[in-house]
């Protein structure tokens, strides 16, 4: 391949050199390839040296790098980012780098973007087109994504993530579902979650009463909109329907079939189950549970999120406490 900028492609070089070997004059060949007759004659130069090799374009890469980091640290880039599964920002914090350098390192790899991967296996899905444009409020409270998370119930001594699928016995299937309902505010990405055994709507409408209880403690004291998706403990539930007003809110529903649109928790919906769910081996469903609030305040407190320049949530709000 030739140089983005290149006036020639090496079939253009190969077809110059022919017409001059031919006994064309460089002028005319210059004038047909719409070239000068400087790069003729050097067209023609490595080609006599060098034959077709010396027709395509030479690597511009230097003959030395004295300030690339080690092949030891990028090897330890690669590992962070396939084990953790964290972006830039992340990974430069931990090994103490530059972002921009982990990101080349990243690139130069040709680790795939994480956007691509499945959130449990780490293996390349695909996925659908992703917007150029990042949305966000312009203060805190402005807008509340609100969303459940169904999880499977884990038994007893622990699933198949401790004891293999094949290794499974029968008894330990089927333990049904628990409910994961998160809160999570547009502009600071401050988040609240809670665990039930159900999403209908008066259990919605508590959460999102307790929601707004948390974030008043943390300094949003007003909330302005709540946005859910259509499930019917939204958009039908007499329980749900006056629990925005409550806290002085206004519903907002998704347009039906965008869940993107509630984009933020349901990106927040993949890193809890990352981070939390899928983090470690439970062994029983209470210790599950029992983890959730220590990774919430970890989430809100300490946790660096790439949207917010590598600082926590907390330091969005933190101004107004």
């Amino acid at each position: 391949m030739s140089h983005a900028n290149a006036r020639l492609t090496a079939h253009g070089r190969r077809l110059l050199c022919a017409r001059v070997l031919a006994g064309h004059r460089v002028g005319d060949v210059a004038a047909q390839l719409g070239c000068s007759r400087t790069t003729v004659d050097k067209w023609l130069r490595r080609f006599r040296d060098e034959g077709e090799a010396g027709l395509c374009d030479p690597s511009s890469r230097p003959r030395r790098s004295p300030a690339r980091i080690s092949s030891e640290l990028e090897q330890a880039v690669i590992e962070l980012r396939r084990r953790a599964r964290r972006g830039q920002d992340w990974i430069a914090a931990e090994l103490g780098m530059c972002a921009r350098t982990v990101g080349r390192v990243i690139a130069r790899a040709g680790l795939p973007a994480l956007s691509r991967l499945d959130a449990l296996t780490g293996e390349v899905v695909r996925t659908g087109p992703a917007s150029p444009v990042r949305d966000e409020r312009e203060h805190p409270g402005e807008l509340v994504h609100v969303d459940v998370k169904k999880l499977g119930r884990i038994p007893p001594g622990g699933g198949w993530r401790i004891h293999g699928r094949g290794a499974t016995p029968v008894a330990r299937r089927g333990q049904g579902l628990e409910y994961v309902h998160s809160a999570i505010d547009d502009r600071s990405r401050l988040a609240d979650s809670e665990i039930h055994p159900d999403e209908r709507g008066e259990t919605c409408a508590a959460f999102l009463s307790r929601a707004g209880e948390f974030f008043a403690t943390h300094g949003i004291t007003r909330i302005e909109r709540v946005m859910t998706d259509n499930h019917f403990s939204y958009r039908l539930s007499n329980a749900f329907a006056g629990a925005p007003a409550a806290i002085g809110a206004r519903q907002v529903l998704i347009r039906p079939h965008c869940p993107w649109t509630n984009g933020k928790v349901e990106r927040f919906n993949r890193t809890l189950l990352h981070e939390w769910a899928y983090a470690r081996p439970f062994a029983s469903n209470d210790e599950r549970a029992d983890a959730l609030p220590e990774w919430i305040n970890f989430y809100n407190q300490r946790r660096r999120h790439s949207a917010l320049g590598g600082l926590p949530p907390i330091s969005r709000v933190s101004t107004t406490c």
